[in-house]
């Protein structure tokens, strides 16, 4: 339970706002379907030239070229590696997507209804997910319920650092510029709700029933964003 009162919420995405399946089945699927096409249409410009550079860096492999490099970041999807320039170049994919209809982001309805509601009662939103910014401002820009990112004061991704570091969370604090204990972190991932709590922040857990809680967790676990009472940092 938090000892002041709230002023910020922030979330997690991937099993809270939206599903897990959502994800797996769609957007990863998507990415991995249309990588090597859009690096050979694109692989000149700026910002996918970057990216490709950068996966090479990590690889120790300077001499592969575009379609080469191509190859090696499927490679690393089918692994689920967690590579920044491979969620730099899938959250461009997946704009295109977005941009052209063929995706839409999945968004819960009770987290349309509350984070609409929280909004107007004074509440600041933001979301830290382990996709990129880009990632994030396009699945709730591109949603059924039409374009979710005016509700949010801002976006932070693993460049902030590691989910699972205290640190991490009070280095958002710090930039948004509210104390920890001003801040509702909601996830699926109990092992986030600790860090979050050991940065001094108030937490309450989603079970959207797609991950095993552990039975023996001391944070308050709801099945949506109906039960929480966001203000208080509490269930409602």
């Amino acid at each position: 339970m938090s000892t002041s009162p709230i002023r910020a919420v922030l979330t997690d995405i991937e099993g809270t706002t939206s599903s897990i399946s959502f994800v797996k089945d769609v957007l990863f699927p998507y990415a991995r379907s249309r990588l090597k096409d859009f690096v050979a249409e694109h692989a000149a410009e700026p910002a996918v030239a970057e990216a490709l550079a950068e996966a090479r860096d990590l690889a120790k492999r300077p001499d592969l070229n575009a379609e080469e490099t191509a190859e090696l970041l499927a490679a690393w999807i089918d692994e689920d590696r967690k590579a920044k320039p491979l969620k730099s170049l899938q959250g461009m994919i997946w704009e295109d997507g977005y941009r052209s209809g063929v995706l839409k982001g999945d968004i819960y309805p009770d987290v349309v209804e509350k984070l609409t509601a929280w909004k107007a009662d004074g509440l600041s939103l933001y979301v830290y997910s382990s996709g990129s910014v880009l990632a994030q401002k396009l699945i709730f820009g591109f949603t059924n319920a039409g374009d979710l990112t005016p509700l949010f004061s801002g976006y932070f991704d693993t460049a902030i650092g590691s989910k699972l570091e205290a640190s991490s969370y009070i280095a958002i604090a710090a930039e948004i510029g509210f104390s920890p204990s001003e801040i509702l972190f909601l996830s699926d991932n109990t092992k986030e709700l600790d860090a979050a709590r050991d940065a001094g922040m108030a937490t309450i857990g989603l079970d959207r029933g797609e991950v095993v809680i552990p039975p023996d967790t001391t944070h308050p676990i709801v099945t949506d964003f109906n039960a929480i009472d966001a203000k208080a940092g509490t269930v409602a």
